[in-house]
């Protein structure tokens, strides 16, 4: 499990580098969240949900309080959020999660992504039943024991709690999320290197050579599509 958590670090610290694109997404995503609901995160979980993943990659307030008041206004922009599911070379398996007010824009550039590097989209749940959906959040400073014992005594079943690389990893069932991150709060826990879903690999493959290199390219084509959220794999990176 211990690679699955260096894979999430790694795609997270390759976003972080990239603050003006990663903070254009989450614009859009908390605007998209505001108006399909309430524009208070006291009121909308799902608007809660993407600030507080928002603040795990550093988003200024400032870019979080202008999507919220662009959605407050009259515009009607709408956005739809869309699963792509495909494959890359030698068994890799590829999940593009992506919010868009152009399904057609989308759905070409994802295919052109998949198709000119190697890969090929497939049909929706040709590879997600081979990923678990996982309430994941991550901390320093704790005993892994401790926080398992905590987390049970708060009637909170999760799936695991290990020590990773000097991390405490905390995996959950997809609908606690919002209750394990307020037991977290309550115990003091409030810098989190992760919070948020992640689409875990069952299995893990490994590219080499010109498989890798052509893997990487296709992730970093679909990562630069201004419609793309997230994007989950089955690939093993090196440590």
């Amino acid at each position: 499990m211990g690679r699955k958590w260096a894979n999430i670090v790694a795609k997270k610290t390759a976003k972080d580098a990239n603050n003006s694109k990663i903070y254009a997404k989450f614009g859009i995503e908390i605007y998209a969240a505001a108006k399909s609901g309430e524009p208070d995160p006291h009121a909308n979980q799902k608007l809660r949900f993407v600030i507080e993943r928002a603040k795990t990659y550093n988003v200024p307030k400032h870019i979080i309080d202008r999507a919220i008041e662009k959605a407050k206004g009259s515009g009607d922009e709408t956005f739809q959020e869309l699963r792509y599911e495909g494959f890359g070379p030698n068994g890799s398996m590829v999940i593009v999660d992506a919010l868009t007010n152009n399904v057609n824009r989308t759905a070409s550039d994802v295919r052109a992504a998949f198709g000119k590097n190697g890969g090929n989209m497939g049909v929706s749940g040709a590879v997600a039943y081979m990923f678990d959906n996982t309430a994941l959040f991550g901390f320093a400073g704790e005993d892994a024991d401790e926080i398992l014992e905590y987390l049970m005594d708060k009637e909170i079943d999760v799936r695991d709690v290990v020590d990773e690389e000097g991390q405490i990893i905390v995996h959950g069932e997809p609908e606690d999320f919002n209750a394990i991150q307020e037991a977290l709060k309550e115990k003091g826990i409030t810098e989190f290197s992760v919070a948020e879903m992640q689409m875990i690999p069952q299995n893990e493959v490994t590219l080499t050579g010109e498989d890798l290199e052509k893997f990487e390219k296709m992730i970093d084509v679909l990562d630069e599509l201004e419609d793309v959220q997230q994007i989950y794999h089955n690939v093993e990176l090196e440590d």
